[in-house]
């Protein structure tokens, strides 16, 4: 027969036990799986990897062509990217301030809404507070973009955080969660990927052999 000290240990376990079985339960069931983060990191790495290579061998010439007045050179849609990858960075910061709470998640639209959104044909008006100023020369222009995105690739390889938990709110009565604003940033280089391929494409665009060094 077991002593009474043996009873109450093994009651205590059983305590321990159900106590924990308890506290789980109770936690928030995660949304943001293994499968979405790797999502995130591929696009994030592969718009990276597509923006160097059709911009890290221009000159300055090819940097700073227009196909009109009114339009970007490649060295402005690249500092354009800039921007918008701190503008981002600040926003999900923010997003990340209050407790997660999943149970909003179910008054986001579906993340095809907002892949939709970024990668439509429709020409999309920028804010003035995300214009190009022009001032970067060159290749600055890149090393300005790839060390804001190297730092959300960065938390994008080692976050823990339910990301499907945390949201920006875009109106009084809508939300979009962080992964999908994670979206948007990286549908918004493919966006501008086509703008840039277009700049390339014109006849006027300058030839390797014409140029000038690049800084």
């Amino acid at each position: 027969m077991h002593s009474q000290a043996s009873v109450l240990t093994m009651k205590s376990v059983l305590i321990s036990l159900f106590a924990l079985l308890v506290s789980h339960s109770a936690l928030p069931q995660r949304l943001w799986t293994k499968a979405d983060q790797q999502y995130l990191l591929d696009n994030l790495r592969r718009t990276r990897a597509e923006l160097i290579r059709e911009t890290e061998n221009l000159t300055d010439a090819q940097w700073h062509f227009r196909e009109s007045p009114n339009r970007w050179s490649i060295g402005e849609i690249v500092e354009h990217l800039g921007y918008w990858e701190m503008l981002f960075a600040r926003d999900i910061s923010m997003a990340m301030r209050p407790k997660p709470a999943p149970e909003l998640n179910q008054t986001c639209a579906p993340d095809s809404v907002h892949l939709a959104f970024i990668m439509e044909e429709a020409k999309h008006i920028s804010p003035d507070f995300s214009r190009p100023l022009g001032f970067m020369r060159g290749k600055d222009n890149l090393r300005f973009f790839l060390k804001l995105r190297d730092e959300h690739i960065g938390f994008m390889e080692k976050t823990d955080a339910d990301l499907r938990a945390f949201f920006q709110t875009t109106a009084p009565d809508r939300r979009r969660s962080v992964h999908q604003m994670y979206i948007v940033m990286w549908g918004h280089c493919d966006r501008h990927m086509r703008q840039i391929l277009k700049v390339k494409a014109h006849p006027d665009y300058p030839k390797a052999t014409q140029l000038t060094t690049q800084r």
